[in-house]
Parts: C-alpha cells; structure tokens; sequence
C-alpha cells in the first residue's frame, strides 16, 4: 500500500493538515490550491477513504485523517529536524518577532553583541502588536508584552520589570514627593499592565484624572519623558539607556515604592527545542537578563 501512495500527495496531506485549508497548504508549497485539492483526492483514492470532510470552502479532517495526521506529522516534523540539523552546522538564520517597545529599547541595542558572539547566525527581526504565528513555520521565537496567547509553546517569564515614574532631570527638580506630581504633566501609557492608577495606590494616593499627554506605546512616552513633556510612568529595563546616559531620571527613587511585574515573554513551539540558533538565543537572552539559563530552553530531545 505505501509503494502506491507518492510522495507530493503525502506532503500535500500534511500541509493541508496541519495548516487547515488547502488554499494556505497551497501557499507554503508554492502550488496552486487545485493542485493540492487534486494531490490529495489522489491520496483519498489510493487508500479507500476520505481524509478530509468538504464543506464548500472549509475542510476539515475526518477521523481517518486525524489518524493519519498523527504518524505522517511526527515523520515530517523528523525530516524537519534533520534537515535543520544539517543546515545549522553552517551559517545560521534566527527569525524573531517582538513587542515593538522591547525590541526597540532593549533587544535591538544588544544584537550586535549577540553577532559577535555567534557570527554564523543571521538575526531577521521584526516588531508589532500582533503576535506571532508560529503554524507557516515564519519565526523561531516570539517575545510578547502580557500572557502568550499561543497553544502548544514554551513561555519563558523574562524576570520582574521595575515600572517607576521617570522624567528629564529638569522636571525631576520640582519633584521631590508623591504629592508634587499633581503639580507636573503627567504622561498615560494606554496599552500598558501597570498604570499610574496601580502605582498612586500602592502609594496610597489617589491618580489624578487628566494627563498632558497619551501615548500608545512605551518608547514613545520614553521618548516624550526624556524630551521634557511630562513624566511617563515605566519600566526601568526599557529605559536602561536613558537612565545610563542622563536623559531620564527617577525622582522618586527610594522615596515611594515602585511596582514590580512580569511584563515580557519568550514564546517558542516546544517542537522547536531542537532548533540550534532557538537555544543560543534563548541561552543568550537570559545571559543578559541575569536569569536562570534552564527554564529559557530545557533539554532538547535526540540531544
């Protein structure tokens, strides 16, 4: 039975399986979706059965397919892992996706130490909002802002983010107390976890209701901070270099308390621990964030 069945519809099977439609099986091939439709119509009638249900446009698989999609996506995902294996041993690629704010104030800063590092890998990094999908095989890894929203991934908690009010050094002259920020703009992150309604209750304070300015991601309200529109309430980890150079100051420090939280990610597929450039990124990534090497990237299997 096997020798009868040809390979193009196999994989024209575990695509479509896997992806769940014809049309982007279609896409990963670089075949046109009748020509997946034929190849597995092919495979339906070699084996007697039908491996899909039709429902106009949508298809779905029938429990033989189900069936079949257990061995034949183990098979595949070997033959993945082989190949990579055999590739890796030369010039790498790494694909990342990001948060924007993570990749713009802290990840982007240190690539260039991660490439001297390792000078086989080639770093693609993108950022956005959206988070990644991992089923067109498009990324390795995904750092995202709040809880991953994925199935079937590894999640990594990047370590607690210290969020503190921070500003010019100029508007940090006029605040020496939680009381003295009713008295100076204050700048909204809109999209963030911890607000400053959070921090004025830990501080036992109530916010105050208007803000001079709102903005919808964290380098921006960084980069108004520093220019002196106002104070932004944020995360000391995504202002490390404006800390560092001067531009942003902590008025408050150690004269309130701050807010400490989780804020980010590493998201993988689990399928993927194998995957050489993953587990050096991820080795690296908590190298620099000073955090436990193991719970990034547990043992490989076949390792």
């Amino acid at each position: 039975m096997f020798g009868q069945v040809s390979l193009p519809s196999i994989r024209a099977f575990e695509a479509a399986g896997r992806l769940g439609s014809f049309r982007a099986a279609a896409a990963e091939l670089n075949l046109t979706p009748s020509a997946v439709s034929h190849a597995i119509l092919k495979l339906e009638q070699s084996l007697g059965t039908d491996l899909f249900v039709r429902d106009g446009r949508v298809v779905r698989l029938s429990a033989e397919g189900e069936a079949l999609m257990r061995h034949v996506g183990v098979a595949f995902d070997e033959l993945r892992r082989g190949f990579e294996t055999i590739s890796n041993r030369g010039t790498g690629l790494l694909r990342l996706h990001s948060a924007p704010s993570f990749a713009a104030q802290w990840l982007s800063p240190r690539l260039s130490g991660f490439r001297e590092r390792f000078p086989d890998i080639e770093v693609r990094l993108a950022a956005s909002t959206e988070y990644a999908k991992f089923a067109n095989d498009e990324f390795d890894a995904d750092i995202v802002y709040g809880a991953s929203r994925s199935e079937g991934v590894h999640v990594v908690p990047l370590g607690e983010e210290v969020v503190t009010p921070l500003c010019s050094p100029e508007m940090a002259a006029r605040v020496h107390c939680v009381e003295d920020l009713r008295a100076v703009p204050l700048i909204q992150s809109d999209v963030k976890q911890v607000r400053w309604s959070d921090w004025f209750r830990a501080n036992d304070s109530q916010p105050p209701v208007t803000f001079s300015a709102r903005f919808d991601r964290s380098f921006l309200a960084l980069a108004a901070a520093a220019d002196g529109l106002g104070i932004a309430l944020e995360s000391t980890r995504l202002a490390e270099r404006e800390l560092r150079s001067g531009r942003l100051v902590a008025p408050l420090a150690g004269l309130a308390e701050d807010v400490r939280y989780v804020g980010h990610r590493l998201v993988y597929p689990k399928a993927w621990l194998h995957r050489r450039t993953l587990r050096l990124f991820s080795r690296w990534l908590m190298d620099e964030l000073g955090l436990a090497e193991a719970e990034a990237m547990p043992p490989a299997p076949f390792s």
